[in-house]
């Protein structure tokens, strides 16, 4: 006789199914929660601005912009994504700088911490494409990647063989729903409940080119237009993400575009030549303190704000919202509390 699971009639609804609503709803399954996600859009992605992420998992180069629960909670997120999802490339992150802006590879590393300097024929070593072109850089070792959309889409798959449920086209307001507790997942959508939340524009481009290869997410620093382009399968590249406080303006600039490709024509020049695949843009969640946070009133809880860190920071703040989820006395680090 198999024994009954903790929480197994614990009924949770969870609104949203970008990346921190599926990550929620993973986690509470995996505890024994019967999970119900609700999603907005026709299928997986539609509706999410994690569709347009870069993947990055890097806690030690976020460091650089981050405050500390950043850095420190993003640590989490290679294993979890590893267990849950699979797909994750653990080749570090490869950080460099043209000869001119030489002082900003030295700012950079004064802000960060876990990695080694490393020379010209260092950068050769770890991506021969780029010889020659940099004297300087470095290198996150312990840093990782993921394809954003096999994510979700491995995570979405994955919750509905465990037992969980999707439903699409399901546009509901948390407190209306036949749960014991609701996880308001919606991002910017949920700006009406949520005082002080606001929308950070990321735009980024997806090239295909078969004349470079990288092996891991390259930063390429410039005090004015820093990038990082991160390796896909099949020859692709997301080339990102400029960041413009607003939240309406769903659409790339002519000027946003023409530095996201030059700064990619600077990092190797076969980019020049590459195919533009798709052009991405979308806001962000971010508090004013760009730290997510998990606003509970009643028994709807909100898990929201990750600014630009939805892949690195939703392993923790899954695990923080089915704390709060499965204990109503726990108190997590990120919890605030507002009236009913």
């Amino acid at each position: 006789m198999t024994a009954e699971r903790p929480h197994s009639s614990l009924k949770v609804a969870v609104v949203g199914a970008g990346v921190v609503g599926l990550a929620c709803a993973t986690e509470l399954l995996a505890r024994g929660a019967q999970v119900t996600v609700h999603e907005r859009g026709p299928r997986i992605g539609a509706e999410a601005c994690s569709w347009y992420a870069g993947g990055m998992l890097a806690p030690w180069c976020e460091g650089e912009s981050a405050e500390e629960p950043v850095i420190r909670l993003g640590q989490q997120a290679a294993d979890w994504w590893a267990r849950h999802a699979g797909g994750v490339v653990r080749n570090g992150t490869l950080v460099v700088a043209p000869s001119r802006d030489r002082s900003e590879l030295r700012r950079f590393g004064q802000r960060t911490s876990h990695f080694e300097e490393i020379d010209g024929d260092a950068v050769a070593v770890l991506e021969p494409d780029l010889a020659g072109r940099f004297s300087r850089g470095l290198f996150f070792a312990r840093e990782g990647h993921l394809d954003p959309r096999e994510a979700i889409a491995a995570l979405a798959e994955r919750l509905v063989a465990n037992g969980g449920t999707i439903h699409f086209d399901s546009a509901v307001e948390p407190v209306d729903l036949d749960a014991d507790t609701a996880l308001d997942c919606r991002g910017l959508a949920a700006r009406n409940v949520l005082p002080g939340l606001r929308g950070v524009k990321g735009e980024m481009l997806l090239l295909r080119s078969d004349d470079i290869s990288l092996s891991r997410p390259v930063r390429l620093l410039h005090p004015r237009i820093p990038l990082y382009i991160v390796p896909r399968a099949d020859g692709l590249f997301m080339v990102g993400a400029t960041m413009i406080e607003s939240g309406e303006r769903r659409r790339i600039s002519a000027r946003a575009m023409l530095e996201l490709l030059g700064a990619a024509y600077a990092l190797h020049p076969a980019f020049g030549e590459a195919e533009v695949v798709e052009i991405g843009t979308d806001a962000r969640p971010a508090f004013p303190d760009n730290l997510p946070r998990l606003t509970r009133r009643g028994r709807v809880i909100h898990v929201n704000g990750l600014y630009r860190h939805g892949f690195l920071l939703s392993p923790a703040m899954a695990r923080m919202a089915a704390d709060a989820v499965l204990d109503p006395q726990a108190t997590p680090e990120m919890l605030h509390d507002l009236a009913a």
